[in-house]
């Protein structure tokens, strides 16, 4: 069976306690889009916010499971330590680094890593994230800004970039990653706490196509909560082709979920072999499935098998005016 390579990352879904609060800073400090406003498929007494560029293409996307009851996260190793966000250019980096300051965001020094200009943030749950510039990338395209944000086009955030997997064991995320997932490992370097990383890249590569596998030995696996991140997914180009992963698990003897209905995508999930949940999801149908573009986010999304359930829903969740 000939399997197409992944085409980089799709979305990366997070934990946060406080959907109101969630709302206001993704949507009013960074600027981003909320384009889906819907519920967890799983327990549907938690929403599932998705923020994403201007069409809520696939790449673009920062999920949040909203869970009250989250405590605060143990950070240790084994998790998804870091997500990035792309921004157009070095020079982008100047304009968020004042914006945090006056937000009272936490944040670092622009630097660079990899040979890109960053800038590392938290949120106000200390969710661990950098603005990554494209002045020096390649590969996959970035989407296309907010048109309505409060963050001017050219200073935008235009999708999602490198996500950092922290692991005791480099080797065996790296073969899972390699000898599976068709990434290759294409660079390396030591980051700015000393622990070395190995760079993975897939489909066209540059920053919408990155893993980076950072060595961490000496500490407890991550406690996750608030500010943690639950699962990163990746790219499939369509349903038949995820069809064909489905198949090659099987047949591979590695255990997985099988095929998963999203309505607004198609899903396989299965752990690598330090416990980091990665996701397979097709690029379609979207979320303009079930609303017009200009009206994305805006109201309580559910796909068709839950409709039916709305009331019972609703009644469980707190009230979210979103526009």
């Amino acid at each position: 069976m000939t399997l197409k390579p992944l085409k980089g990352i799709h979305h990366v879904s997070a934990i946060t306690g406080d959907a109101v609060k969630n709302y206001e800073f993704y949507t009013e400090t960074l600027g981003m889009r909320l384009v889906k406003k819907t519920v967890n498929q799983d327990d549907t007494s938690m929403y599932h916010l998705f923020y994403a560029d201007e069409r809520g293409n696939p790449g673009t996307d920062f999920t949040f499971f909203e869970i009250p009851q989250a405590g605060r996260t143990y950070q240790g190793t084994n998790c998804i330590s870091n997500t990035s966000l792309r921004v157009k250019n070095d020079q982008t980096l100047t304009y968020w680094k004042d914006r945090f300051e006056k937000s009272g965001v936490n944040h670092k020094e622009i630097t660079t890593e990899n040979g890109r200009a960053i800038l590392r943030f938290e949120d106000f749950e200390g969710q661990r994230m950098t603005l990554v510039s494209d002045e020096q990338t390649r590969g996959v395209a970035a989407g296309q800004p907010w048109a309505k944000s409060p963050v001017p086009g050219e200073n935008g955030i235009t999708g999602l970039g490198p996500v950092t997997l922290t692991v005791s064991r480099p080797e065996r995320t790296a073969k899972v990653l390699t000898e599976i997932l068709t990434f290759k490992e294409v660079a390396s370097f030591v980051n700015e706490e000393g622990n070395d990383v190995l760079v993975f890249e897939t489909g066209e590569g540059g920053t919408g196509a990155e893993v980076h596998v950072e060595t961490l030995k000496d500490a407890q696996r991550e406690r996750p909560g608030r500010g943690s991140v639950h699962h990163v997914a990746f790219r499939v180009e369509s349903e038949e082709e995820l069809k064909k992963w489905v198949q090659y698990f099987d047949e591979s003897g590695i255990q997985s979920s099988g095929f998963v209905e999203r309505y607004y995508f198609k899903s396989l999930y299965f752990r690598e072999s330090n416990g980091i949940l990665f996701e397979l999801a097709t690029d379609g149908p979207g979320f303009a499935v079930d609303e017009p573009i200009d009206k994305l986010g805006e109201s309580l999304a559910l796909p068709p098998y839950l409709e039916d359930q709305r009331e019972t829903i609703e009644a469980k969740l707190t009230p979210l005016k979103t526009k």
